[in-house]
């Protein structure tokens, strides 16, 4: 596991977690700024969610409040836990229906981005979208899946998970547009993803497994599903059988050149 700086937030007794003002303020800088770029361009499955969720945009959400959400809606629920978890734990809460959310929130110097998870991040990018059955429903079949996989079959996990729950675009009515929790809580790649700049193309799990990614910069390619319920399907079809096909054919050229020389 990489090292960070941040450290998680505790909470009482009765769960509730006391953050300084400084970090509330941050908190509204981000959603307000972000519930304004991503007019237009998020999902409606999305939006739906942060309907259900109401978030507030003054204070950090309390956990216990988006689980009530959550728990009502499909059953999942958020846990709490450092800034960096190991893999094992990861799957371990995915399918157990936990979606982990460390409870720190990055630092005025980091808030465009930043490369850990921080609750506006896990929040504001992924939860909404735990409210939609579809999207739960893979989430957990992937945490399960992820817990008996092998560390070689994790990478390849690894880049479905970030081409979809993280990186994702799907086909609408209304045009295409975005559910990936990683563009959602991102001003620069809301914006950037959609463009004519980056590579977009159709859905499809083994060429997404077989796709390189880099965390610290705007991505070449994106997918796009053809509807949100692709999602639903996929948790029910062979993909670790998608993993070993993927492993055989290999990996694609980077779009992107090596971190060191970037």
């Amino acid at each position: 596991m990489k090292s960070t700086q941040y450290v998680a937030r505790q909470p009482d007794d009765t769960g509730f977690i006391d953050y300084p003002e400084a970090e509330h303020q941050l908190w509204n800088t981000l959603i307000t700024r972000q519930l304004q770029v991503i007019e237009g361009h998020a999902c409606q499955e999305y939006l739906d969610g942060i309907e259900q969720l109401k978030l507030s945009h003054e204070r950090i959400p309390q956990l216990n409040d988006v689980n009530r959400v959550l728990h009502s809606t499909t059953g999942w629920q958020v846990a709490r836990v450092p800034a960096l978890i190991p893999f094992q734990t990861f799957f371990e809460l995915l399918a157990s229906k936990q979606f982990p959310v460390a409870t720190f929130i990055r630092s005025p110097e980091e808030l465009d981005y930043l490369q850990e998870p921080d609750i506006f991040h896990e929040i504001f990018g992924h939860c909404p979208l735990l409210t939609n059955p579809w999207f739960a429903e893979f989430t957990h079949a992937y945490g399960k899946l992820g817990l008996k996989a092998s560390k070689e079959q994790r990478v390849f996990l690894a880049r479905l998970y970030w081409m979809t729950i993280e990186f994702g675009l799907v086909d609408t009515s209304q045009g295409r547009k975005i559910y990936g929790g990683g563009i959602l809580s991102s001003p620069r790649e809301t914006l950037y993803c959609l463009s004519d700049q980056p590579q977009h193309l159709a859905f499809d799990p083994v060429e997404a497994m077989r796709t390189p990614y880099r965390i610290d910069i705007l991505q070449p390619v994106y997918f796009a599903l053809p509807n949100l319920k692709r999602l639903f399907d996929l948790a029910h079809e062979d993909i670790m059988a998608m993993v070993t096909q993927a492993r055989e054919l290999g990996l694609h050229a980077p779009l992107f050149p090596p971190k060191h020389a970037a």
